[in-house]
């Protein structure tokens, strides 16, 4: 995929994805089109044999493979209604909002089917407070009260088919509990807005009263574009990190184009994207969770293509001992307005290549053979890279990368590509990092067999070792 041509398509998949449901949905899409199929994960562990398979968990989360090294990947940052937040800071104020999600739909047949919700036209704003009347030097506000947005100006237009308080509040304590229409909660037209509850019906082309519950998040409408003198950026919400997202996709389906990639294969080639980074990964949808070890379990004792082949007792430690782990989260690219915050000889570009991150706190997993591995990898799909490490008087990130070494024990490099303003409501970032991390990717699902046992540096190092001095 040619760079500029990778960069459009990563908008197109942004601007689909406004929330962890949509984004899995869209990859869901990419690789049906690419030939994978769809397992559950209660799925016989028989049936995924020798197939492209994705194995979704709980809809915010998922798992590709095929028979290469392992690459994870995390999250998107989104804004939760009505009033649950995904991250601490929020940079959606002033800004034309909308809403997005799922609903759980009770249909005629007594079945809970989840529908994805995205409403298009902006409905919400959360205001600022005008600068006449706050003159205090920073931008602070209160999480609580100052985060609600505002929907309309006409309560009674907003509650023209609901009920008053004094009318709900008789029919759920006087309703008998052996009537067959009792309800243990109010009805969602009763907890929210009934034109909430409309839009949500008509999105979905459902009644409301088939709505049983429903988890809406606020976007920013404004699409994601090119921009820049030359279109060399990228300007869009969620960049941090649905572009790690959609180049790990890509570079695992360009991996297999062709019908005797796998022919060779000894390794299983994997990807898994995870939600609620941002929130500590302590979720069943998150990293810390149990879901890529089990995984990666079920898959290592698969039996053999043949009759009588077992796997091993210890088939899954092997695998994660010969394993490499990628943890690819968006970087830093230096801001030319804040140069002094960055590490003089470490300050990434945009469109510059994929970047490695160092840290010697260990907030990044990365380390010198890894960094071997990837830029022979690099090498071989001629692309560039770039090396990041902060400040010794800065602050640090992290990612899931330092969380899932130590739980699998597994070689692991953190990486990403640059980008500007992280986490605010809209980021920038380079156009044609998004085709060098695609190719990079594709490059290393290929070519891990064959180099991954030549970077095991504690199985190749001499028995005898003499100590140098510098």
């Amino acid at each position: 995929m040619e760079a500029a041509s990778a960069g459009h398509e990563l908008l197109s998949f942004i601007n689909a994805s406004p929330t962890p449901f949509h984004a899995v949905n869209s990859i869901k899409q990419k690789l049906d089109k690419a030939g994978f199929n769809c397992l559950q994960v209660n799925a016989p562990k028989r049936q995924a044999i020798g197939q492209l398979a994705d194995i979704v968990p709980g809809e915010r989360s998922m798992v590709q493979n095929l028979y290469s090294g392992r690459e994870v990947l995390p999250h998107t940052q989104c804004f939760n209604y009505p009033g649950i937040r995904d991250r601490e800071e929020m940079e959606g104020f002033d800004r034309d909002l909308s809403m997005a999600g799922r609903a759980i739909v009770k249909d005629r047949d007594g079945r809970f089917v989840q529908k994805l919700v995205k409403i298009e036209q902006p409905i919400l704003r959360i205001p600022t407070l005008a600068v006449h009347l706050d003159r205090q030097e920073t931008f602070a506000f209160n999480k609580e009260t100052q985060l609600f947005p505002i929907a309309g100006l006409v309560a009674a237009e907003l509650n023209r088919q609901g009920k008053g308080n004094d009318t709900a509040k008789a029919e759920t304590t006087t309703e008998d509990s052996s009537s067959p229409h009792f309800n243990p909660l109010k009805a969602p037209s009763e907890r929210h807005h009934p034109r909430v509850i409309e839009l949500i019906a008509n999105e979905i082309k459902a009644a409301p009263s088939e709505i049983v519950d429903f988890e809406m998040i606020l976007y920013d409408t404004q699409k994601s574009c090119v921009g820049g003198l030359n279109e060399e950026l990228l300007f869009s919400s969620r960049l941090d990190n649905l572009e790690m997202s959609f180049c790990s996709t890509v570079g695992l389906i360009n991996s297999v184009n062709s019908s005797s990639a796998l022919d060779d294969e000894e390794s299983l080639r994997l990807i898994s994207l995870f939600d609620h980074e941002e929130i500590g990964s302590n979720t069943a949808q998150g990293a810390d969770s149990n879901f890529l070890p089990t995984i990666i379990r079920r898959l290592s004792v698969m039996p053999g293509f043949g009759d009588n082949v077992e796997p091993e007792v210890d088939a899954y430690e092997q695998s994660l001992s010969k394993s490499f782990l990628i943890s690819a989260d968006m970087a830093h690219s230096v801001n030319p307005n804040y140069a002094a915050k960055y590490e003089p000889d470490h300050k990434p570009e945009m469109n510059k290549g994929t970047v490695i991150k160092i840290n010697a706190n260990a907030r990044y997993a990365t380390n010198s053979p890894g960094i071997a591995l990837v830029e022979e990898t690099a090498r071989r799909a001629r692309v560039p890279l770039q090396l990041f490490v902060v400040r010794n008087d800065s602050s640090c990130g992290s990612t899931i990368g330092p969380m899932l070494s130590a739980a699998l024990g597994t070689r692991t490099l953190d990486l990403g590509n640059a980008q500007l303003s992280m986490h605010s409501i809209r980021e920038t970032g380079g156009i044609y990092d998004v085709g060098y991390a695609i190719k990079l990717f594709e490059s290393f699902f290929v070519h891990y067999t064959e180099l991954g046992g030549s970077f095991n540096v504690d199985q190749n190092a001499p028995r005898e070792e003499q100590a140098t001095t510098i």
